[in-house]
């Protein structure tokens, strides 16, 4: 099978890795990481942070869409993941050009979020709508629910309350997400008689590390963000897929983010949501109280961390943690990989 991917962040890729082994053999072209061939472009290339990034790239992204067209007419199928900005425009660009080319959307546009007219635009290009979230299905009435693809690739969740004395902390993969956090990490893990494990995210190259984490002497490096959560007995998370990641592992956390004040303003606008963590958000969606606290912008201190630190209830976190797997359900893998075989 001939397969056209897009996938430009690198948690798409993370998501692409058991589909493709629930796919088997299959000849890739393509937005990817280059671990799993050669792609037209990699997933690098449209790295992104904030709405003040995405304009010297917009060129960019133009050539890629044309090339991407092009490629459609040569592949079985094509699979887009998340990224919206991008995978619509290119999503109609392809039908438009290639009517007979079936494409599913995996991680649909958060139309509940922003954006909500996407949704039509989603059911009219795509053919597949392979949603991960069991609300979506409001918004989207082609949508089949899949599972969520962390349930695939998290091997150990918390079954009880354990003390191993460490501390994760996750400032994020960006790096202007990791300078705005990491002074800060780095004075409440000085505080903290503990270990601090430092989740650098494994598709960072560890030579650029002095230049992205700055001087990280008093923590320890870990690669294996899971394994990480598992261990560690609270953490220290920016905002995105960790959020959730902490969650489903059963691992008690706070939400910390700062951004631009410009793009933060811009959001604040845009997305009316109670919450940002993406565990809150899905229990809020279910009728369920949140799961964890979250700490935004100016919010963000030393002793707004400790704060939260001091006052977690792990014995809460974890029968909450419980409920949120539950409401998820499964893997999504060999969902979407059934979806692209038919």
């Amino acid at each position: 099978m001939k397969l056209l991917v897009s996938a430009l962040e690198p948690s798409a890729n993370l998501h692409l890795e058991p589909v493709l082994s629930a796919l088997g053999p299959v000849e890739l072209f393509g937005i990817f990481d280059p671990r799993f061939g050669t792609p037209h472009l990699p997933s690098s290339d449209f790295s992104v942070m904030g709405f003040l990034d995405v304009v010297p790239k917009i060129a960019m992204a133009k050539r890629a869409i044309k090339a991407l067209v092009a490629l459609a007419k040569t592949v079985d199928h094509v699979l887009l993941i998340d990224s919206p900005a991008f995978n619509l425009p290119l999503a109609k660009a392809i039908k438009e050009a290639h009517p007979q080319v079936k494409i599913t959307y995996y991680i649909l546009p958060q139309v509940w979020a922003w954006k909500a007219k996407r949704a039509a635009k989603v059911e009219a290009y795509c053919d597949n709508l392979a949603s991960i979230l069991p609300f979506e299905s409001r918004w989207y009435p082609s949508a089949v629910f899949v599972g969520h693809p962390l349930l695939d690739e998290i091997n150990e969740v918390k079954t009880s309350l354990t003390c191993k004395g460490k501390i994760a902390f996750l400032p994020g993969s960006r790096p202007k997400e990791i300078a705005r956090l990491m002074p800060l990490f780095k004075e409440v893990a000085s505080r903290l008689d503990k270990e601090a494990q430092l989740v650098i995210p494994p598709f960072i190259d560890p030579e650029t590390i002095p230049a992205l984490y700055g001087d990280i002497t008093g923590f320890t490096p870990v690669f294996n963000t899971h394994k990480a959560l598992f261990e560690s007995d609270f953490a220290f998370v920016c905002s995105g897929t960790a959020t959730l990641e902490a969650a489903l592992i059963g691992t008690p956390f706070v939400l910390a983010y700062r951004a631009h004040w410009f793009d933060f303003a811009v959001a604040k606008r845009l997305v009316k949501l109670p919450y940002v963590g993406l565990a809150n958000i899905i229990l809020g969606f279910m009728g369920k109280a949140p799961l964890h606290e979250e700490l935004l912008q100016e919010a963000v201190s030393v002793s707004s961390l400790l704060e939260a630190y001091e006052r977690r209830d792990g014995a809460l976190f974890l029968e909450r943690s419980k409920a949120l797997g539950a409401l998820l359900e499964h893997g999504s893998a060999h969902h979407v990989a059934a979806m692209i075989r038919v």
